[in-house]
């Protein structure tokens, strides 16, 4: 693969179609100060997650998988006045940091940062009730995506939209080294995917300046 030559079509991609966003700039630069890793979507990644989250009217929105809250400022920005976004971080670090871009991005009063084991938060949005979410965003640990989806389709409506990041690997889902506990995950929830018979689903690759890895998308049927 070219490497070079896919960061160079990103930022052709990037230029044309996600301009500079000094919210968004300064929730990388916050990143990268307090020591976060840079595994956060793209800039043209986060505005397909924009676009996706408005296509499919989304008023309610679940993210497991925070990092720093940049995916989390492209889907809270799709929301509508009195939409309602709910972000799951396994690092009370990382949660401060996105809690402080979040509000810098002036979404503090449509989003919640829980900190904790995401299957440990995800019971707590069931047992408190939460109304049924439009859309779901996963972003953490692979070896947990199948329990995730499990979780997904408990708390999405019908009609809902599922998106998973980060399930190709570079290929490696094809034959996964049995040390590598995020390519034996998305192995597993891709054929979970494929075999849930209450979802229509695809999984596509993607590959630009994050390397070759691949989105997830499903629909909960009606």
């Amino acid at each position: 693969m070219n490497q070079a030559l896919f960061e160079t079509i990103d930022r052709y991609i990037d230029d044309l179609f996600v301009p500079a966003h000094p919210v968004l700039d300064e929730a990388l630069r916050a990143a990268e100060a307090a020591g976060l890793p840079d595994i956060q979507v793209s800039p043209g990644q986060g505005k397909l997650l924009y676009l996706l989250a408005k296509l499919c009217g989304a008023r309610r929105i679940l993210e497991v998988g925070t990092l720093a809250g940049y995916s989390t400022i492209w889907l809270g920005r799709a929301l509508p006045d009195g939409g309602r976004l709910i972000t799951l971080e396994f690092d009370p670090a990382h949660a401060d940091v996105a809690r402080g871009n979040l509000a810098r991005a002036g979404l503090t009063d449509r989003t919640e940062v829980l900190t904790g084991p995401a299957l440990e938060t995800l019971p707590i949005l069931q047992e408190r009730g939460e109304a049924a979410f439009d859309m779901v965003f996963l972003d953490a640990d692979k070896a947990n995506y199948t329990a995730y989806l499990g979780w997904s389709l408990r708390l999405l409506r019908p009609g809902g939209l599922i998106l998973a990041d980060n399930v190709i690997r570079g290929g490696a889902v094809l034959d996964p080294d049995p040390t590598d506990e995020s390519a034996l995950g998305a192995r597993a929830f891709n054929a979970a995917l494929a075999a849930e018979p209450r979802l229509e689903s695809i999984a596509f690759q993607q590959i630009g300046a994050k390397g070759h890895d691949g989105l997830a998308m499903a629909i909960v049927r009606q």
